[in-house]
């Protein structure tokens, strides 16, 4: 969908927790003595290391062998325990902390040039007044269109692997008017990141916040949003959880603060060296109120079911969607001296009602890690009895919410309302039009004069459709950036087609929340949401 002028790594685990201790692990000398935390460095694992480094016949990166045994020593408990190397374990935290190190612009490659399509707010980019849509034509005084540009050569010059700290100097032609040159100075910083991907008035006193991780500043994020949202007459509320994996864990208690009474409990945590900590909600909350639907999915893990399971345990909001993933356990953070990381499960939590909700990880990481495809080959993501009968969960739950309702537990939260998924956006000719950036490269191509016509969100998403004469010239204009399609996958593909071709010129214009918005009107899901909550 987009391309991020940024260096960002995504996490292989799915939550880390907000405590991390206040001591580094160190690595310790060639003679075995230690510093840092006294750790024995006598022991079998360091004595081969030491003969790999000092007799092995090739050279060897002692380092990357040893976060390799490490992690698959680690992974042997459990599947979200593991080692970080240090550019993972710094980007994996930063982006945790609520922002990165970069320009702050996302960037599509169309016929040779790079044009911004997005200026994130707040970022170097946005404060020297860069707008979307601007055509890159020399930086630093150098060509930088028309000379076979790649992905590469972009973090190269623009980037330089994330490290770059000297201004640079763009030469661009801006989006209104290409006759026009203008040359801008920006220094990579700091650009905030927002953990909300959206948030917007969906009618009839109901908004919509969606929720991408959870961050440091997602309860910031939170509140801003829902201020503005109750100001323009919100009573009700979409969360929509989709695909969150996680985060903090008290970002997620900070968060059920919002919705929940004075003195609710949301969560406990206990393992054998950590005694329970049970966190309660004070009197705090921001939306104590209004009706409460929650979107969750498969991909929703950890931090997400912390919170959609407090909501469901204590009978304050409906959950919508499908099982979640199922990942009931808590890792806390232990940096070593050279920037790299063990992420050690130290604890599992546990609902209000007292269930845990980790799937069993008995069979090895191999299966733990296919099991959502496994489930999509029984067909529990298309059908509510499929999902039910799932081995994984325990079917003779003596968990109940506050009013007696029954809750499962062994296998992820599941929802009050099962929706199936919907695979319209998921089929090939979606997928390869995606990939190509075939919606980007004609949003900025064809539609600006369309987008030009429209001042506010609202009106265009309302108000504008994709017609079967704009579809034809979308499929004729893509033909020559993908293979052919048949009149067949076209026809069966045309819904979500002008869905997303909506969506993305939306996003365009007026940023996330227009995307969500222009998406969410064809999305069952968030329909039944609404539907829950009217």
């Amino acid at each position: 969908m987009k391309k991020t002028a940024s260096i960002i790594f995504r996490s292989a685990f799915l939550i880390l927790t907000g405590v991390v201790l206040g001591i580094y692990l160190g690595r310790g000398d060639m003679d075995g003595q230690p510093f840092g935390l006294s750790l024995n460095r006598n022991d079998k694992m360091s004595k081969v290391l030491q003969l790999v480094q000092y007799n092995y016949v090739d050279s060897v990166n002692v380092d990357s062998i040893e976060g390799a045994t490490v992690n698959e020593l680690l992974q042997k408990l459990d599947p979200h325990s593991l080692y970080l190397p240090p550019r993972q374990a710094s980007a994996v935290n930063e982006r945790l902390e609520g922002g990165f190190t970069g320009l702050g612009i996302e960037y599509s490659l169309l016929r040779d040039t790079l044009v911004i399509t997005q200026v994130y707010p707040g970022g170097p980019a946005a404060k020297a007044g860069i707008p979307g849509g601007t055509r890159v034509i020399a930086v630093n005084g150098k060509p930088f269109a028309g000379i076979g540009i790649t992905d590469s050569a972009v973090t190269k010059l623009l980037l330089q692997k994330g490290k770059q700290t000297n201004a640079v100097t763009i030469s661009a032609l801006l989006p209104d008017d290409n006759s026009i040159k203008k040359t801008f100075t920006i220094k990579p910083g700091r650009v905030p990141l927002s953990s909300l991907d959206a948030a917007y008035v969906a009618g009839n006193e109901v908004g919509y916040i969606k929720i991408s991780k959870f961050a440091a500043t997602t309860n910031a994020d939170f509140k801003k949003a829902i201020a503005k949202l109750k100001a323009e007459g919100v009573k009700k509320l979409v969360l929509d959880l989709r695909g969150n994996g996680g985060g903090y864990l008290t970002a997620a208690t900070e968060l059920a603060d919002e919705f929940l009474p004075k003195g609710d409990l949301i969560v406990y945590t206990k393992g054998v060296h950590e005694p329970r900590t049970d966190y309660f909600a004070t009197d705090s909350g921001s939306f104590q109120e209004g009706s409460m639907a929650v979107l969750i999915d498969e991909y929703s893990a950890s931090a997400s079911e912390i919170l959609s399971g407090a909501l469901q345990d204590l009978d304050r909001a409906v959950i919508v969607g499908r099982r979640s993933f199922g990942k009931g356990l808590v890792q806390q953070q232990f940096p070593f001296d050279d920037g790299s990381a063990v992420n050690l499960t130290v604890a599992r939590y546990y609902t209000p009602s007292g269930r845990s909700i980790q799937k069993s990880y008995s069979r090895g990481i191999t299966s733990y890690r296919n099991e959502l495809a496994e489930r999509m080959r029984k067909g529990e993501l298309f059908s509510a009895e499929m999902s039910l009968n799932d081995s994984a969960l325990n079917k003779r739950s003596p968990y109940r919410t506050s009013s007696g309702k029954r809750v499962f537990s062994g296998g992820g939260i599941m929802p009050d309302i099962f929706v199936p998924a919907d695979t319209a956006q998921s089929t090939p000719l979606i997928i390869e039009l995606t990939d190509a950036q075939v919606f980007t490269s004609y949003v900025l191509d064809r539609m600006q004069p369309t987008l030009r016509s429209y001042n506010v969100a609202d009106k265009f998403v309302n108000t504008y459709n994709v017609t079967d004469a704009e579809l034809d010239r979308f499929m004729q204009y893509a033909t020559g950036l993908i293979k052919p399609a048949n009149k067949a996958d076209v026809l069966s593909n045309a819904p979500a087609i002008k869905t997303l071709l909506k969506a993305y010129a939306a996003r365009f214009k007026w940023g996330d929340s227009a995307y969500f918005q222009a998406v969410n009107n064809n999305d069952s899901a968030f329909n039944k949401a609404l539907t829950a909550i009217r």
